[in-house]
């Protein structure tokens, strides 16, 4: 545990060990690559409503901001939950590495599960689990080996999707400049009207499901800019963290919203959010409907590319998380082990088991299976980012108080901190009102109570965190 009168170079002393060569532009499409993935290309499916993702990218930004602050300030792959633990307390910095550490390990599901889906577009006949345990195998050896092959992976797996939606946009913005009406036939077995403006306002336009549902959308906005934050926890392995982490925060914000309210709202205008579903993505959808031959098999293919992307950033950001829940006594000793490329194999399988709930999942329940592990996996990413910005305000206080400088500041403290922490609490509770993400707080709740217990009992055994930064494995 961390005692508030030692210094942060004592949290950062205990994590040393990573290897610090991860350049600015590889942090910024690490960063790209763990948000672009199933949250737009399929989850988009679920709330194709482009003000809730206004809503969730004004959060976002939000989070962004609070976090490049305290990064900038602190940057240890720790990250947020390092300074949950200094600035809150050990109960708060153990609840957040561990509730975030179980989200994003049920999200890691959530990409494989896509990927069975992905898959079936070229063997529809085939089952699911052969895929997830193949790309899986070949994903945890990726992160297996060092931290600048999975760089160096997540640069291209990310370039791709990045030069496929700035194609994308493209494509669909000459579609509804220069031939609206070109765009018309069949996606499936539903007729699709002819692309165009219009398309706003049909069907009920912007507010389909008026204001209550494009709010419940908000919660699928929010689990689509998950992993946002991976890019604070990669801060810990930046060859010159202020510069890289100030640099990528930046250019990560502007080319996602950018990315994701652009895209989503081209999508609108040529496939009205009536037609869109679970069983293929919204994209595949509207090449479809754009009559483009194997245009549709070239952007699943692309689409599969995300979620292989944002599987590899999340076992890259849970991998961290746990090698830094032992660092800090928090966890058992082996996970705080690197072998000799400075990477925690241990806490790598560990962060493997929602691959495993993943293959079980699309065996019992294939056609659910997305959808349970976005809702069970949403409260960890909620609370976490609830908890960051609560983080952030002890933060600011302190630094206040000590009249320390900042090198990175948050416009418009301490309103856009509380207001990012009173929206993310009521989009939290707003999971106990909707019928898909009921589980979200079934779930949440008694898992914080348990940890709370585990907590108490783990420390009465006078756990003391691992100061040591040369253990191996």
């Amino acid at each position: 545990m961390t005692e508030r009168g030692a210094s942060f170079d004592d949290i950062i002393e205990r994590e040393r060990g990573l290897r610090r060569t991860l350049s600015a532009r590889r942090m910024t499409m690490i960063a790209i690559g763990g948000a672009i993935g199933t949250g737009l290309f399929l989850g988009s499916g679920f709330a194709i409503s482009l003000l809730s993702y206004v809503l969730g990218a004004l959060i976002a930004l939000l989070l962004m901001g609070c976090l490049a602050e305290m990064t900038v300030a602190h940057p240890t792959s720790g990250s947020f939950g390092a300074y949950a633990e200094y600035y809150l307390g050990p109960l708060a910095g153990f609840l957040v590495r561990y509730t975030y550490w179980m989200g994003i390990v049920l999200a890691v599901g959530t990409e494989v599960t896509a990927i069975a889906l992905y898959m079936q577009f070229w063997f529809p006949a085939s089952p699911g689990w052969p895929w997830i345990v193949g790309f899986s195998a070949l994903l945890v050896l990726v992160n297996a080996r060092s931290v600048n092959i999975f760089g160096a992976i997540e640069y291209w797996f990310s370039a791709i999707k990045v030069t496929a939606i700035v194609l994308f946009i493209l494509l669909g913005s000459y579609i509804l400049v220069r031939a609206p009406g070109a765009v018309s036939g069949a996606t499936g077995a539903a007729a699709v009207p002819s692309a165009g403006f219009h398309n706003y306002t049909a069907y009920g336009g912007f507010l389909p499901h008026g204001l209550w549902g494009a709010w419940t959308a908000v919660i699928v906005a929010i689990f689509s800019y998950l992993s946002i934050e991976m890019i604070a926890v990669a801060a810990g392995e930046a060859a010159q963290p202020e510069i890289a982490v100030t640099r990528a925060f930046r250019s990560t914000v502007l080319r996602l919203i950018l990315f994701y309210l652009l895209t989503l709202a081209l999508v609108l205008a040529i496939v009205p959010w009536i037609f869109a579903g679970v069983d293929e993505s919204p994209f595949v959808k509207v090449m479809r409907a754009l009559q483009v031959p194997a245009a549709a098999g070239i952007f699943n293919f692309v689409i599969l590319v995300a979620a292989l992307s944002a599987m590899n950033s999340q076992l890259y950001i849970t991998t961290r998380m746990m090698f830094s829940l032992s660092r800090a006594g928090c966890a058992p000793r082996r996970f705080g082990l690197l072998n000799r490329r400075g990477v925690p194999v241990q806490a790598l399988l560990l962060s493997s088991l929602g691959i495993a709930l993943a293959t079980v999942l699309s065996v019992v329940a294939p056609k659910s299976a997305f959808i349970l592990m976005v809702s069970i996996s949403s409260f960890g990413a909620m609370f976490t980012w609830m908890m960051i910005f609560v983080t952030h305000y002890a933060f600011r206080r302190a630094r206040q108080r000590s009249g320390a400088p900042l090198r990175f500041r948050m416009p418009g403290y301490p309103a856009t901190t509380l207001l990012g922490a009173a929206l993310m609490a009521a989009v939290l509770l707003t999971t106990a009102f909707t019928t898909a993400f009921r589980l979200t707080l079934v779930f949440g709740l008694p898992f914080i109570a348990a940890l709370m217990l585990f907590h108490w009992l783990w420390y009465r055994r006078g756990v003391t965190p691992i100061v040591s930064s040369s253990r191996t494995a």
